[in-house]
């Protein structure tokens, strides 16, 4: 990472919520830890495309960052013509949106990966004469080839790794499976990147594979998401550049510090989407381990964190785990402690207290569970289990409807046949978009915040 100074890291703070009581015997402590990053770049402080010249300061000396966009060129693209068109001037919207100074490149993705601009393995610093240039390379773009998503993956990361920025990031677009590499090659790709950069991923149309694509952005801490209509890509596209130029900070760890005999049961965040972390754990010294969260702006996320404690005896009281946000040094100097909270645990007789589920916990752990359920509902249908997908399903509406996550609610709504939200009594559909399976398939991981 790139050394910028402390004035440039947004403000982080860091709540947990919990029930600390535990009743006699009792080892299990829950906690959402809630993560706020305030006077980043999404409050303004990121000038728009062409407010500035490329070599002036940034306001609020803003850090220094480097995209670069890679886009599926394979020869379904071509199918329908209209595809490719799209996928160009998506492209061209999000060089549109590049703040003054950031260094880009655009890679065309076939089964090899070719940097089209501005080539020989550089990055460009955006102003509008690169961006024109970049606009033009855009245009002589064709369909034609495979697809081996992996190549594509492991030249964005040879060209922004070679920049001195604080902020690395990709967004990638896809219309096909990955049919020309293995899927051995594809994760050895993704754990080569996983920490290097970060990536938003997208499928357009509806020949993908959903998991190829959540896996990307699983794996490099981005988002995905599906374009069932190309014509939606400029304006997704857009919505992307606007949030990655919005990030402040990179490489920002959860770290947690547990006692002796305290065993970490999972970490994962629950929103703004479902994401298991538990075996991201990189060791950070005695009974400390870092957990990866990516890149922050102005923005909020939870985390739930479970850990089993000795027993203990009634009225005895223990620190159960440290949760702090890190910030790595510069150049091998020490980690800067960003925020951090204190996860309890007490043990007690009395039953109302112990026996007590804390809204956010409970909130999160049916939020966690809509997600798997819906994923596994998805896979009996496929499957040919109609029994098991209709149990599934209407568990997943159920939850949806105690949580108030209307969206999922509604993407539900266009699979099964809703009798009676509350009990979860359903229907499958007898006919399916597949556009709509994709999209509930994509979009299950994404949660509602608790109403506090």
């Amino acid at each position: 990472m790139a050394n910028f100074s402390k004035s440039h890291v947004p403000q982080f703070s860091v709540e947990v919520y919990q029930n600390a009581y535990l009743p006699e015997g009792g080892r299990e402590v829950n906690a959402i830890v809630t993560v706020t990053s305030t006077g980043g770049g999404t409050t303004g402080r990121v000038p728009p495309a062409g407010a500035v010249p490329a070599d002036a300061p940034r306001p609020g000396g803003g850090p220094a960052a480097a995209v670069v966009l890679m886009v599926d060129c394979s020869g379904s693209m071509d199918y329908p013509p209209t595809k490719m068109r799209n996928a160009r001037d998506a492209t061209a919207a999000a060089l549109d949106t590049l703040r003054d100074g950031t260094r880009f490149a655009v890679v065309a993705g076939t089964h090899v990966a070719k940097d089209v601009y501005p080539g020989n393995g550089r990055l460009a610093t955006a102003d509008a004469r690169t961006r024109a240039q970049a606009k033009e390379a855009l245009r002589r773009l064709g369909a034609g080839g495979g697809t081996a998503i992996g190549t594509w993956l492991r030249l964005a990361d040879r060209l922004l790794g070679a920049a001195d920025v604080d902020i690395r990031h990709g967004i990638l677009l896809t219309d096909g499976r990955n049919e020309h590499e293995s899927p051995e090659d594809l994760r050895a790709a993704l754990d080569a990147c996983a920490g290097r950069f970060t990536c938003d991923a997208r499928g357009v149309g509806t020949d993908w594979e959903v998991k190829e694509v959540t896996a990307v952005a699983s794996a490099l801490l981005g988002t995905a998401d599906i374009v069932a209509d190309p014509a939606g890509l400029a304006a997704d596209f857009t919505r992307m550049m606007e949030n990655a130029m919005g990030k402040e900070v990179a490489d920002v760890a959860l770290r947690l510090w547990t006692p002796v005999g305290v065993e970490i049961v999972f970490v994962k965040q629950v929103a703004p989407a479902v994401a298991e972390l538990t075996g991201r754990r990189t060791e950070a010294g005695p009974r400390t381990g870092d957990y990866p969260t990516g890149s922050w702006g102005d923005e909020s996320r939870d985390y739930h964190v479970c850990v089993r404690v000795p027993e203990a005896g009634i009225g005895q009281e223990m620190l159960a785990a440290r949760v702090s946000l890190i910030l790595p040094g510069s150049s091998g100097g020490a980690p800067q402690t960003l925020s951090q909270g204190l996860v309890r645990a007490v043990w007690t007789d009395d039953m109302v207290a112990s026996t007590s589920i804390n809204p956010q916990v409970a909130h999160y752990t049916g939020q966690a569970e809509l997600a798997q359920v819906i994923q596994q509902g998805l896979e009996a249908r496929k499957s040919g289990d109609f029994d098991g997908a209709t149990a599934k399903l209407g568990r997943a509406v159920q939850l949806a409807s105690a949580s108030g996550n209307a969206d999922t609610a509604k993407l539900l709504s266009k699979v099964v046949d809703v009798v009676d939200a509350a009990t979860g009594t359903v229907r499958l559909k007898a006919r399916v978009a597949e556009a709509d399976e994709m999209t509930l398939e994509t979009r299950s991981t994404k949660t509602v915040r608790v109403k506090k």
